[in-house]
């Protein structure tokens, strides 16, 4: 099974060098027209006897190759010049204006006084709600003789470029012409040595020599398997048809998965960039443009097309998370969002356990090569769901907290339809972050929050204060737990894994050096191991949050112990946790990880959410509990449990 791709390309080199790139776009120029409309003004015509449906604002954006442009400009590249087809009409002059806001070279956009419209998709909003689309262009039909003029003025930049991007989004633009596809093609074939970067919906099979991005669905459909757009392509079918293309076009294939991520087949084999993980509400509206952009200025600045498909990556998740827009990304945003990302691995594999492949007889699930018996030094343990079960049940905890906090003083008078609108966003938010950080999701409730608008703005929280109002309650639920303990009412057995202190005690008579971490506070992690009785097996190496509401706790925490042990012996650690914080941070450092998907109830057996997450987060073997504990001794060749 592929081990996944932890290649780090040089992003602060690439994006500085993106300010002496020069880009041209050929392409389908569009506008995105958006006319607000309040009936309040409404008067009734004269003329017809109807209502009138008053414009009280609009806004003009660029579309389809124009949205490409604005991604290229928002990353610093130095010139861009923009080839393409207008109409005779205020469209297209306003398309102009947008354009030369941007300091875009325009003077390769010509104007064709007949059969052709502006390509313009008007959106009427009445309140919050887009009504029917009007369209213009549909029926546009290229005057061969603007369609070699462009094509002219093209060949005659080509020295002053880079790259070209040759895009096609509209079946009656450009490239809905027989002649000007032709055309095109035997230019390209003319400047072979030039990177023509094609993203094209129709035409992909139409210009020889050109590098190709597609998305999957166009992909298995040039190899004919055709597949309607909701429905998912898998995997292997994406894998398939990169290879496929290649072989046929014999130039670099892009292929995009939208969250899934990106397959880059070249001379250099299948390279597979994931996806991000990212926890906030997403819009993916102009993520291909993105993409495209992305691709371009590294392919233009000399980089590969593994580092260029990565930072298209990371182009398109900055864009995806601006909602209700066709954003762009800036390269203060791109070096936040990939300076240290957070990858989704495998994710067929997460979603359908029926791909799971265990150790002979065992529970074992093997996602990436065995590790080689012996040789591991040091183990890191999570504590809370890895060992610990003290805090089982912080979602019930959570759920009603972040209730509260959206609704404010109206959480008893909402009315119903907001009440349950809240529900619902409060439950899928927990349960798309679980096993994140407790501060993270935290931010993510003060932009809910904000989102509801029920509490007033100067009397919104930040994420440390509601984080504290959280753990207030979370802890009153692990004191009344220990008091039980304390009192002989529940064994340590009623608040930890199957087996899990004796697996402990086993790797510390191995003479493993054995770390805890916790995102809870230090001293309550102390005091839990200790009460729990295995607190000496660590000798000290007892790691938890240290009251600094500036940083995330668990990452830093992990942090603070992967720096501990050190980089020479990375490849002698072994992390086990529940969460993807400690499997991602260890898998960035080079070591091995076991995701415990533990059911914190029954205290054995599997959790099939955790499962996916550890998956997803880029675990290599994947345990329930401990209670195969020799088994899982065995294949890391540790001693074997003393009865």
């Amino acid at each position: 099974m592929k081990v996944p791709c932890r290649d780090k390309i040089p992003l602060k080199a690439i994006l500085d060098a993106v300010s002496r790139v020069r880009i041209a776009v050929i392409g389908d120029f569009c506008l995105d027209t958006y006319w607000f409309i309040d009936a309040s003004a409404a008067e009734t015509s004269v003329e017809t006897g109807l209502l009138t449906r008053p414009v009280r604002r609009q806004r003009y954006t660029l579309g389809g190759a124009g949205n490409v442009i604005m991604n290229l400009l928002a990353m610093n590249v130095h010139d861009v010049h923009a080839f393409g087809v207008i109409g005779d009409d205020p469209f297209g002059q306003e398309m102009l204006r947008l354009l030369k806001a941007g300091a875009v070279i325009v003077d390769g956009m010509l104007t064709q006084k007949d059969d052709w419209n502006t390509h313009v998709y008007t959106k009427p909003y009445v309140g919050n709600q887009e009504e029917s689309r009007i369209d213009f262009g549909n029926f546009n039909r290229l005057d061969q003789t603007v369609g070699r003029r462009l094509l002219e003025l093209l060949e005659e930049r080509l020295n002053a470029v880079d790259l070209i991007i040759v895009n096609e989004q509209v079946a009656s633009g450009i490239h809905g012409s027989e002649f000007f596809r032709g055309q095109l093609a035997k230019l390209m074939a003319r400047h072979a040595a030039r990177i023509f970067l094609l993203d094209s919906r129709n035409h992909s099979d139409a210009y020889t020599g050109a590098v190709r991005k597609l998305n999957a669905h166009e992909a298995i459909k040039l190899c004919g398997t055709p597949r309607a757009p909701d429905e998912l392509v898998m995997y292997a079918e994406a894998r398939q048809a990169a290879e496929t293309l290649f072989q046929r076009w014999q130039r670099p294939v892009f292929v995009t998965r939208g969250a899934r991520g990106c397959m880059v087949m070249d001379t250099a084999g299948l390279r597979e960039v994931p996806g991000l993980q990212i926890l906030g509400r997403t819009d993916p509206v102009g993520a291909g443009d993105s993409m495209l952009a992305g691709i371009a200025v590294a392919l233009a600045a000399g980089y590969d097309p593994f580092a260029a498909a990565t930072l298209g990556n990371f182009v398109s998740g900055v864009t995806v998370q601006k909602l209700f827009q066709t954003g762009t990304a800036a390269p203060a945003e791109i070096m936040a969002i990939g300076t240290d990302p957070d990858y989704l691995y495998r994710i067929e594999l997460a979603e359908d356990p029926r791909q799971a492949q265990y150790l002979d007889q065992t529970e074992i699930e093997i996602i990436t090569a065995l590790p080689q018996p012996g040789g591991f030094t040091h183990a890191i343990f999570d504590h809370d769901g890895t060992i610990s079960t003290l805090r089982q049940g912080w979602e019930q905890i959570m759920e009603p907290m972040m209730m509260r906090a959206v609704l404010g003083d109206r959480f008893q008078h909402a009315d119903e339809t907001l009440y349950h609108k809240v529900v619902q966003r409060v439950r899928e938010y927990i349960d798309k972050t679980t096993g994140i950080q407790t501060i993270t999701q935290m931010e993510g409730l003060v932009a809910m929050v904000r989102e509801f608008a029920c509490v007033p703005s100067d009397q919104v929280r930040d994420a440390a204060g509601y984080k504290a109002i959280y753990n207030d309650h979370l802890m009153a639920l692990v004191r009344e737990r220990i008091a039980k303990l304390r009192r002989g009412e529940l064994a340590v057995e009623d608040y930890t894994l199957k087996h899990a202190v004796a697996f402990l005690r086993v790797l510390y008579r191995a003479g493993l050096q054995l770390f805890l971490a916790s995102g809870t506070d230090a001293q309550d992690v102390m005091d839990e191991a200790a009460t729990l009785g295995y607190a000496d097996l660590f000798e000290g190496r007892i790691y938890g949050a240290i009251g600094d509401a500036a940083r995330e706790a668990k990452k830093f925490v992990l942090d603070r112990i992967l720096n501990d042990i050190g980089a020479e012996h990375a490849g002698h650690l072994v992390t086990f946790g529940d969460g993807p914080v400690e499997i991602r941070e260890t898998q960035k450092r080079g070591g091995y990880t076991v995701g415990i998907a533990s059911d914190e109830v029954r205290r054995f057996g599997l959790n099939r959410e955790k499962r996916a997450r550890l998956i997803c987060a880029g675990a290599d073997l994947i345990i329930p509990d401990y209670s195969q504990m020799s088994q899982v001794l065995k294949v890391f060749g540790f001693p074997a449990a003393v009865p």
